[in-house]
């Protein structure tokens, strides 16, 4: 079974969801059934149910709010993904709270320099379990913050809060 649940943050809801202490997906959305369409096959075949308290992921959002950015780090996920995608969701995880890089230096950090920052791109695209997986932290190398599944503002102000510059009103 997926279990989900809705946790405040001050751009929205987050909705997490996890299978065995595992973090599947999570995303800015107030319906956990946004991410679990998401999924494969094969996890939606085990059902959703909305859950009170997924512990650890739940206490390293509310961690990671109030100012330690690198709660989430440790949070273990796993998404689908062919092995480049995993290198480049990997190499995510290892851009730290408060910088960013361009899609080709995400590229460059998963050992793949010859791939085109386009496949890095579609690997934030395609990013199942944000912000665990940082894809926020990518922007593009011509300037401002290009996409974002859940908005700009949403990106916008997970920069701001990780770079100081925005105090959590909790």
């Amino acid at each position: 079974m997926i279990a989900a649940q809705l946790v405040p943050t001050p751009v929205g809801p987050l909705a997490l969801l996890s299978r065995e202490g595992t973090l599947v997906a999570a995303g800015f959305t107030a319906e956990p059934k946004e991410m679990f369409v998401r999924l494969t096959p094969a996890l939606q075949a085990e059902g959703l149910e909305v859950a009170d308290g997924l512990g650890s992921a739940m206490e390293a959002v509310r961690a990671y709010l109030d100012g330690d950015l690198d709660a989430l780090d440790a949070i273990p996920v796993s998404q689908p993904g062919t092995p480049t995608r995993k290198r480049l969701h990997a190499a995510l995880r290892e851009v730290k709270a408060g910088t960013t890089v361009s899609y080709g230096e995400l590229a460059v950090r998963a050992g793949l320099p010859k791939t085109a920052a386009r496949a890095a791109g579609s690997a934030c695209a395609q990013n199942l379990i944000a912000p665990f997986v940082p894809c926020h932290r990518v922007l593009p190398s011509s300037g401002g913050y290009g996409g974002y599944y859940y908005g700009v503002p949403v990106k916008e102000w997970l920069l701001a809060h990780e770079s100081g510059g925005i105090a959590n009103p909790r």
